[in-house]
């Protein structure tokens, strides 16, 4: 538990700042700003994709950076940091954290632990990305340093619903000693005190605080009734 405390003294929001291509806030220094600006008001650290993304939050910001690599690759569903050359990117840029997919898909619970030992020899600490119970006491066992719920409902057998899995969240802190993260669907404030109540190390919030046209989407759906 040292090696995490050290990255994260204290419980807190960590906010992820992210944009794929197609997205209006894609390129140029946009996310680091964006990081900035979270920081200010007290985030302890951020997540983000991509190599250039976090080098320059790397130089934008004081706080813990928690880095993975999206990529599609044909004919498989493992999307988050999928292979080593992902890792050394998000190492080379200067990453505290490397995000892996920890899912229980293709293998990857047996193929992931090499990426996690590169990453520990090259002094980075893992965060584990799982949608189940099981996965998250499989990642433990991996030697992982922190556990996300991030994709709790984004696999076919995780819990389908649209709330952050808080169930899931309560029972992973009570039984491993890795530090859980809260990740996924968080979007209120109320709700991030939710998920540290129920045993959250930290908490991790994107769209609701850095993605504006999602933002924008859930303010038109709500004004759109007024209409019906």
């Amino acid at each position: 538990m040292a090696r995490q405390n050290d990255i994260f003294p204290k419980r807190g929001l960590i906010v992820s700042c992210q944009a794929l291509e197609h997205e209006p806030l894609h390129g140029g220094d946009t996310m680091a700003k964006m990081a900035k600006a979270a920081v200010m008001t007290g985030a302890i650290g951020i997540r983000t994709n991509g190599a250039f993304d976090i080098a320059a939050i790397k130089l934008a910001v004081h706080v813990p950076v928690i880095g993975l690599i999206k990529r599609d690759i044909p004919g498989s569903d493992i999307f988050i940091t999928p292979t080593l050359e992902e890792v050394k990117a998000i190492i080379s840029a200067g990453a505290d954290i490397v995000a892996l997919d920890v899912t229980d898909r293709e293998g990857r619970l047996e193929a992931v632990k090499p990426l996690i030992d590169y990453a520990h020899q090259n002094g980075a600490a893992v965060m584990a990305d799982i949608s189940t119970f099981e996965e998250g006491l499989a990642a433990a066992r991996l030697g992982v340093d922190f556990i996300g719920t991030t994709l709790s409902g984004y696999t076919p057998y995780s819990p389908q619903q649209e709330k952050p899995d808080f169930e899931l969240i309560e029972r992973l802190s009570e039984a491993v000693q890795v530090p859980v993260i809260a990740e996924g669907r968080i979007w209120t404030p109320e709700e991030a005190v939710r998920a540290m109540n129920a045993g959250a190390a930290h908490v991790v919030v994107g769209s609701a605080i850095t993605r504006p046209q999602l933002i924008t989407a859930r303010y038109i759906q709500a004004l759109s009734k007024m209409n019906e």
